[in-house]
């Protein structure tokens, strides 16, 4: 019997890992006219952590560009940005996921930064250092947290 004992440990290790083991990296993700097609973890994501990551500084912040008359009590939501009500009215998944990965490829001229992006930045910076940063930074966003906010932009219909 012992010797079976960690079949259950390694049976959850590989489900609980398997989802980070699908996930399409930042830079293999295929854009087609600024859509992308496949999820980006193969799984549904989550509207209501989209809405938290939407709204939190430290992640997606796209209260800070962007209103939505869904989300009454964000204080002072930007305008720089289109406002979101009925995005999922005027895109599909597809492009709205693009947009989120990295807006620039539906809309050149867009100032929306890319938010599962980690390369063809012009000069990073290493976190307030004013020094260039080694390597490609990482994403904003993890892949998960992509899914979740465009799971939240498609409950947004007029």
């Amino acid at each position: 019997m012992t010797r079976r004992a960690w079949l259950p440990g390694l049976a959850a290790a590989i489900i609980w890992a398997a989802p980070a083991l699908a996930e399409t990296a930042p830079n293999d993700v295929v854009f087609a006219d600024g859509a992308v097609e496949a999820s980006l973890t193969g799984a549904p994501g989550d509207p209501g952590e989209g809405a938290r990551v939407m709204t939190t500084a430290a992640l997606g912040n796209c209260v800070a560009c962007h209103q939505i008359d869904a989300m009454p009590e964000v204080e002072f939501p930007g305008d720089i940005g289109p406002a979101l009500d009925g995005a999922a009215d005027r895109w599909t998944e597809a492009q709205l996921r693009g947009i989120v990965i990295d807006a620039k490829h539906t809309f050149p001229d867009s100032f929306m930064p890319g938010m599962y992006k980690t390369s063809g930045f012009i000069r990073p910076g290493d976190g307030y250092t004013g020094k260039a940063s080694d390597g490609d930074p990482p994403p904003v966003l993890t892949a998960a947290q992509v899914e979740d906010v465009v799971a939240y932009l498609l409950t947004l219909k007029d």
